[in-house]
């Protein structure tokens, strides 16, 4: 079973957000400086989200620890 890229999308920013607020908060701790921690988020945000996308795409093609469904294979 293979996933849709929009899919890898949405996966993406959603993380993608989750990481950036992350990444932000503790560049704050570290700098003490608002600016230089959302500049340091800001970077952060887009390459590790084009990162991300290519990486779960990627993942989308391997095979390891999938299964097809058999016809036995009780579904809800």
């Amino acid at each position: 079973m293979q996933e849709k890229a929009y899919r890898s999308v949405v996966k993406t920013i959603s993380w993608r957000t989750i990481g950036t607020i992350d990444t932000v908060v503790i560049s704050y701790l570290i700098t003490g400086s608002l600016v230089m921690a959302t500049s340091i988020g800001s970077v952060e945000l887009f390459t590790k989200m084009t990162l991300y996308y290519f990486h779960e795409r990627a993942w989308n093609k391997i095979n390891l620890g999938r299964h097809k469904p058999t016809s036995n294979d009780y579904q809800i």
